[in-house]
C-alpha cells in the first residue's frame, strides 16, 4: 500500500510540474470577464509555467513595457517573493516562430516584467505563470482593456492612445466601440480627445502620466483658434526644451500641474505693445544738432519730422529734405 501512495504522490508531483491542459469554469479575472464569455459557459484553461524570453508583448498591449521599472513594479516583486512563485496567471495567446511555440501577452505586462526581473537577480528558477487561450485580435483588445481599466498605474495618456489604435484597427464608428466595451460613449470620447492633442503638448510633460483628461478637455477649445493655438505650441516647445535642459542637469523638472497652468496661461495672454520703432533715418545740423527724421509709418509710407530746435535755416531743411527722397524713395 505504501508503495502505491508513494508512486501516486510522485505521479501528482509530475503533473504538477508539467504544463498541462485544464478544463474549469474559473475565471481569474473574476465579474470583470464576464463580458468576454458571450457563447460558453466553460472555458478551456491551458495554464504553464514558462521562461518568460518565450513570451513577447502583444503588439497592441495597453501598457507602455519601457515605463516599467523596478521601483514601479516593486508591489508585485516583493508579493512573488512572498509567495513563492506568481500566482495570478497572465493571458497570453500561442504563436509560432521559426518552428517553436511562443507566447504573446495579452494581460500581464508587469507580471513579466516582475519575473524577468526576479530571474536576473537571484531567482533564476522563477517561472512565469501563463494562461494560453484562443482569441482573435479584437477579443485580445476587449480582454486587455477588462483587464487594466481600473489600473492606476497606467496613464491616462496610454489609454488614451490604446483606444485611439483599437477604434482605427476593429471598429467602424465611435458608438460601436463605446457599445463593444459597455461604456458610455461620453466617457470614450474623452480618452478620444486626449490621443488626439498635438505632439507638441505631450512634448511640454517631463512624465506622461502628468497628462490627464481633464487637461485635454480644457487645451482643446483653445488649440481650435489659431491665435491662441499659436501661443500655446510656442510656451509647449520651450517647455520640451527646459526638460531636456533639466535632465541634462539632474535638476527637479516642471511638474504637470505647473505645466498646464503655462500652457492655459499662454493662450490667455495679450501680446505686449510694440515699442517704438526706430527712425528710419536721421540728418543732424551742420552744428550736429537733431534736424530732420525719417520713420516709417505704415508698410508703403514715410513721416518726415523736422526738429525746430535744430536752429537750422529752409536751405540746409531743404537740402536734407531732398537727400532723404533720394535715400528712402
Amino acid at each position: 500500500m505504501k508503495k502505491k501512495r508513494s508512486l501516486f504522490s510522485e505521479a501528482a508531483a509530475t503533473a504538477m510540474e508539467t504544463p498541462q491542459e485544464v478544463a474549469t469554469t474559473v475565471d481569474p479575472f473574476g465579474d470583470r470577464m464576464t463580458a468576454l464569455q458571450d457563447t460558453a459557459e466553460r472555458v478551456a484553461v491551458r495554464l504553464r509555467r514558462v521562461d518568460p524570453e518565450q513570451c513577447r508583448m502583444w503588439v497592441h498591449h495597453n501598457r507602455s513595457y519601457e515605463l516599467l521599472t523596478e521601483e514601479n513594479c516593486r508591489d508585485l516583486i516583493d508579493s512573488i517573493i512572498a509567495q513563492g512563485a506568481q500566482e495570478q496567471p497572465a493571458i497570453v495567446r500561442e504563436i509560432r516562430e521559426q518552428g517553436e511555440r511562443k507566447y504573446e501577452v495579452i494581460a500581464g505586462a508587469r507580471r513579466h516584467f516582475a519575473v524577468s526581473w526576479l530571474r536576473a537577480h537571484n531567482y533564476p528558477q522563477m517561472k512565469y505563470y501563463i494562461e494560453v487561450r484562443d482569441l482573435g485580435d479584437e477579443e485580445c483588445f476587449r480582454l486587455s482593456d477588462l483587464e487594466n481599466r481600473n489600473r492606476k498605474d497606467i496613464s491616462d495618456y496610454e489609454r488614451a492612445m490604446d483606444y485611439q489604435s483599437a477604434q482605427k484597427l476593429y471598429y467602424a464608428t465611435q458608438l460601436e466601440m463605446a457599445k463593444r466595451l459597455n461604456v458610455p460613449e461620453n466617457w470614450l470620447s474623452r480618452y478620444l480627445l486626449l490621443a488626439n492633442l498635438p505632439k507638441e503638448i505631450v512634448s511640454a510633460y517631463a512624465d506622461v502620466n502628468d497628462l490627464k483628461l481633464r487637461h485635454a478637455r480644457d487645451l482643446s477649445p483653445l488649440l481650435k483658434s489659431a491665435a491662441s493655438r499659436g501661443k500655446i505650441l510656442k510656451v509647449a516647445a520651450a517647455l520640451a526644451t527646459q526638460h531636456a535642459a533639466d535632465r541634462a542637469a539632474g535638476a527637479t523638472p516642471i511638474t504637470g500641474p505647473e505645466v498646464i497652468k503655462l500652457l492655459l496661461g499662454a493662450a490667455k495672454a495679450k501680446l505686449a505693445k510694440a515699442g517704438p520703432r526706430a527712425p528710419v533715418a536721421e540728418y543732424p545740423s551742420r552744428d550736429g544738432k537733431p534736424m530732420l527724421t525719417v520713420n516709417a509709418s505704415t508698410k508703403n509710407s514715410l513721416t518726415v519730422i523736422v526738429d525746430r530746435r535744430s536752429g537750422a535755416d529752409a536751405k540746409e531743411i531743404a537740402a536734407a529734405f531732398n537727400r532723404a527722397l533720394a535715400e528712402h524713395l
